[in-house]
């Protein structure tokens, strides 16, 4: 089923993918590994998974102001999310995703949503993020390769 949430555009740009949810806040700095995309905190509920190329929801950043070169970093190893979806954004945290398409050429859209909109997110959909329009478009979830049919 096919859901659509309204949002507001932080990072323009347009991504889909995998959504991976925390309730917890994120610290990139000494959070998440920009080798490999993991989450390297073992305080974190999301401990040791990929955030790579995944849509990450999570209510807000914390810590350092080093977090948007982490961003940065992740962009660079190929390892970022594709795209980020938050409560409330901060501006040191979406400076990573910004300069990043300066840099590298490569955006990470980031969108906010509503607590409501935002608790409609489960780990496992497929979602689609047009943060240029302000939305996030959810398709139930991915299809796995082993899903599909086979021809015979």
């Amino acid at each position: 089923m096919k859901k659509t949430l309204k949002g507001k555009c932080v990072v323009p740009g347009k991504c889909e993918g995998e959504v991976i949810v925390t309730s917890q806040s994120v610290s990139f700095w000494g959070g998440v590994d920009p080798g490999t995309g993991r989450v390297n905190d073992p305080r974190h509920e999301l401990f040791g998974e990929s955030i790579s190329g995944k849509v990450l929801a999570f209510p807000f950043g914390k810590g350092s102001s080093t977090g948007s070169l982490i961003m940065l970093e992740l962009v660079r190893t190929g390892r970022a999310p594709a795209g980020m979806v938050t409560i409330r954004i901060e501006p040191i945290l979406a400076a990573g995703p910004i300069v990043s398409k300066y840099f590298y050429g490569k955006e990470v859209p980031m969108i906010t949503l509503g607590e409501d909109e935002f608790s409609m997110l489960k780990t496992g959909q497929y979602a689609v993020v047009n943060a240029t329009e302000g939305c996030v478009v959810i398709n139930g979830t991915k299809i796995q390769k082993n899903d599909l049919p086979r021809r015979g």
